[in-house]
Parts: C-alpha cells; structure tokens; sequence
C-alpha cells in the first residue's frame, strides 16, 4: 500500500490498467475496500483503508485553491463481492464536489476487475439528478479516458453559473428547511412565516424541504441521509444558505456546517439579521448587538489548539491563550460593556418619561403581532411618513407623535416593535426595555391583520406576551385592519367573531372615524373614578 503513492497516473486518464489491478490483489489479500485519491495531474494524494462494506473518508487532502466548481480529486477504491456504486458514494461525490467517484467491482473471491463503474457530476441544475453514472464498464482504453470530459464538465458548470447570473440576484438564495413532529398544517403555517421572514430579511427562496419526525435527530435534527439529500439538492439548484425553522442547538450548527461548505442559519439567527438590519437608533443597535452577542457566545467553534500554548509560564496561561479563549473573553467583555450602554440608556429613557409625565398627556400605544400595518396607521393618523413596507419587522425602533384631537386635545401615540411567536429569548430579553415604554400607556391599540388566515391565533400570541410582560391590567382596544381585502361575508364573519373589535382599513381615512371617537371617548370623556391610577388630568 505504501507503493501505491510512487504510482502515477498520466493527466488524460481516469487511472490505469495496472493501477486498477494493484488495487484489486491488495484488497482481495486484506478483506478489505481500498481506495485512494487522485489529483488531476495523476498523483497519488491519499491512501483509503475501509472494511469489507464500506470505505470511510477520514480527511480530504489538500485540493486545488482557488474558486473551482470541483475539487480536482477522484475517488478510486474497490468493491469486494462486486456490489453496485451505493448511496453513501454518490453523496460523497455531490458533497465533496469530487471529479469522479470510480468503483472497481472485483470478481467474488478472485483478484480480478470484473468491471468499473464511474460517477460525475451532472452540469444541469434542472436535472431530475445530481450526477450521471455509468456501469458495467470494461477496464480498456476507451473507457478510462477522462481529462477531456471532466474539462467539460467544469466548463459546462461554469457557463450555466455565469449565463444564470443575470436571473439570479446578488441576495442569499435559500433553502429552508422544518423539521417538526407537530401537523403538517402547523408545518405549513410555519415555513410560511418563515418564508415572509426570509423575504424581509432580503434572501431569495428557492425550495422548502419538510419532514415529520416523532424525535428530534440530536446532532442534525433530522435524518443524516435526508439531511444529505437536502444539502445536494441545495448545490444542485445553487442555493447559498440553508434556513433552519427550528433553533438548532451549537452541536447542531457544527455538525451540519461540518457536512457542507454552504452556510446554515435558524430561525432566531434569521431574526437577529433582520433587526440588526432593521436597527437604526442608538438603543435598537446596542440592543440588536446585545443579542448577537449572547446568540454567537456558546456556538464559537472549536478551533485546532496543536499551537496555542506558546510560552504560557507555569500556573498561567499568558501570550499561551487559546484563540478560542481570547474570543470569549472578548465577547464577554463586548456584553458586559453593552449592558452597561444600555442601562445608562434605560436611565435616560426612563427621564423622557417622567417629563411626558409632567406634561399630562394621555399616552396611547400601538401593540399588535408584526406586519399588520401597525406603522401605516401611525402615519395615517399623525400625517407622519415613518417607513412602512409589506414585510416583518420593517420598522424596529420606537416611534412617538403627537395626535391632536379636536377641543384642543392631544395624546403621545407610540409605535412598537412587532410581535412574532416564539421570539428568541436573548432578543425578547434585550427588547423588554423597548416594551417597557407600554408599562405607561393608558391605552393599548391592538392591531391585528383581519385578512391573514391565522388572525386568531396571532391576536392571541400577543394577548399571551403581553400578560408576560404584565400588561394585561391596561386597557387594551382591538382594531382590525386591512378590512378592506375582506368580503362583505368575511366581514359579518369578523364582526360575529370578535364583536367588541374596530374594523379600519389604515389606507382609507373615511374608515378611521369610529377609532378616533372610541379613543376620545376612553381617553378624555369616560369617567375613571372607579381607577385612580388612570385619572387623566383635562385642560
């Protein structure tokens, strides 16, 4: 075996006649599959030892740099009862970006080739497969040649990434990807909102891949060959990004990003993008970053250590420090000076508001899950021109206005953050500060999206985070908006459901009538004897 790395392969050729028989007698003498990688100038670059069923890839070795589509090696070894080329083969050929997978099918208990089989890459990214096989190949000049076809095959690749260039954006391209034992109706109204998260946050979805599972895989999360499935056909239609719905554990992002070059995100990953996008005062930065920090903390990866403890001095580790320690330590500091920003921050906030306070008036918040049109009613009523765009999260940071009513009357309206299930915990945590602004409200605007299919149950997630948040005890007015893209029978339908409701289109004046009256009516003309604590002083 140790000979074989003096053998050489000349450039044109898939390997050799001679080569394919060396391969055979040692692995008809040892019982075992042997295999080794070719570079494609036809040097030996590794020597593979498996056992009798399958062969087991250890490292790579040192490929071509640059941005090839393929790696430049080929994959030889044999197959002992002369078994066909086996799943675990063709996923190590799309999975590596191999040149070739060959497999040498040996006559039973002889050490002869009875015939080759050969796997590549197919250049088509509409094909119903990833490779193209060929089997039954007899060991003969014709059939070993391959330099000509695997230089076609990396120019055909070539030509179809750059001619589709101009149909394929400049954003991330994803695929995402849920993993539930929960119903396939739960599944769908979850990648949807996934879809719509990914949407806001700019990427291009190409695919959705489901399964159901009873338990979580505590590795991958799902099944390893279906996860390798996912991550070939992800390189087959030329995804960049694999979006996970559900929140993968550190163990899981290193053992998934360990199988394939492309990057993997989950969900709470996602949202921590979008906001940090999304962000743009002072405090919504520092609190995006907060959360970034406490996100990325535990999934540092682990990093090789063969050099790290240079002259480290006895009881201490010194200059000998590892990388990944030094990066700790330094996150850890980043958080704890980011929670000191921010509680001068919340200190300076909480001054804003004992001078509203002073000032007397009436504070009105609107509350409600996001993209619902919460902005476009703050603009609608106050004349304002905040940033409103059919995605989540489109606007982060809080907004006041003055709203004026007539008699001279006038209310601070606020805008917050929308809500979303199963907010990751670090951001509901780092934006608590945000929703404290509610705690002084004397009036809650709930709005909620009358035309989404699921408006029940996102009133009720919101009507859940803000008995969390212990805001339950202020008065609270439901509002459904974007009436409009309802049927006069949807409409009688909402009514029924929800009689004690307001129903607005935010994009139509004539229909906010009966919001502002209810609201000055709470606010200025109900009697609030029966509260103290609400009594709202009058000019």
């Amino acid at each position: 075996m140790n000979r074989l790395f003096r053998r050489k392969v000349p450039p044109d050729l898939w390997l050799t006649p001679e080569l394919a028989h060396a391969l055979a007698e040692i692995s008809h003498d040892t019982g075992r599959q042997i295999g080794l990688f070719l570079s494609r100038e036809g040097a030996v670059m590794e020597v593979l030892v498996g056992t009798t069923q399958e062969i087991y890839i250890e490292k790579l070795p040192a490929s071509r740099g640059g941005d090839h589509l393929l790696r430049g090696l080929s994959l030889v070894h044999t197959h002992l009862r002369g078994e066909p080329l086996s799943q675990d083969d063709l996923n190590d050929l799309a999975l590596l970006r191999l040149d070739a997978q060959i497999v040498l099918h040996l006559k039973r208990d002889t050490p002869d080739v009875a015939t080759f089989s050969l796997a590549t890459l197919s250049p088509d990214p509409l094909s119903s497969l990833p490779w193209v096989l060929e089997t039954g190949l007899q060991i003969n000049a014709r059939n070993l040649e391959g330099h000509d076809r695997i230089t076609a095959i990396e120019e055909e690749m070539r030509r179809v990434r750059t001619s589709s260039r101009h149909r394929l954006s400049n954003r991330e391209r994803a695929i995402l990807v849920s993993v539930s034992p929960e119903s396939v109706s739960s599944q769908e109204e979850n990648i949807n909102e996934l879809r719509e998260l990914a949407d806001s946050a700019g990427v291009e979805v190409l695919g959705v891949e489901t399964q159901r599972v009873s338990t979580y895989h505590p590795s991958t999360l799902m099944s390893r060959d279906r996860l390798k499935s996912l991550i070939i056909h992800a390189l087959q239609v030329q995804a960049t990004l694999i979006i996970f719905e559900q929140n993968l554990s550190p163990a899981q992002v290193k053992t998934i990003a360990d199988m394939t070059e492309l990057k993997v995100i989950d969900r709470t990953q996602l949202i921590l993008d979008i906001f940090a996008r999304r962000a743009h005062s002072s405090d919504g930065k520092l609190q995006v970053e907060l959360a970034q920090l406490r996100y990325l903390l535990p999934r540092l990866e682990r990093r090789s250590t063969a050099l790290s403890r240079l002259t480290g001095g006895i009881g201490g580790r010194g200059p000998g420090e590892t990388r990944l320690e030094e990066d700790r330590r330094r996150v850890r500091d980043r958080i704890s000076h980011l929670s000191q920003k921010l509680e001068r921050v919340g200190q300076e906030r909480q001054q804003r508001k004992e001078r509203r306070k002073e000032r007397e008036l009436p504070i009105v918040s609107l509350v409600g899950y996001t993209n619902v049109g919460k902005s476009t009613l703050l603009n609608r009523l106050t004349g304002s021109d905040v940033l409103t765009e059919n995605k989540m999260f489109a606007t982060l940071d809080p907004t006041t206005r003055r709203l004026r009513f007539p008699q001279e009357r006038e209310i601070i309206l606020t805008d917050t953050v929308g809500f979303i299930r199963d907010l990751p915990g670090d951001l509901k945590r780092a934006f608590l500060a945000t929703f404290d602004e509610l705690k002084d409200a004397h009036l809650l605007i709930h709005v909620a999206d009358a035309s989404h299919v699921k408006v029940a149950d996102q009133i009720e997630r919101v009507e859940e985070l803000l008995k969390e948040m212990e805001l339950e005890r202020i008065p609270s007015l439901l509002v459904l908006n974007k009436i409009d893209l309802l049927s006069q029978e949807d409409r009688t339908i909402m009514a029924a459901r929800f009689p004690r409701s307001i129903p607005i289109s935010a994009l139509d004046p004539s229909s906010l009538s009966p919001l502002l009256e209810e609201m000055e009516t709470r606010l200025f003309t109900r009697s609030m004897t029966d509260d103290p604590d609400r009594i709202l002083a009058r000019k």
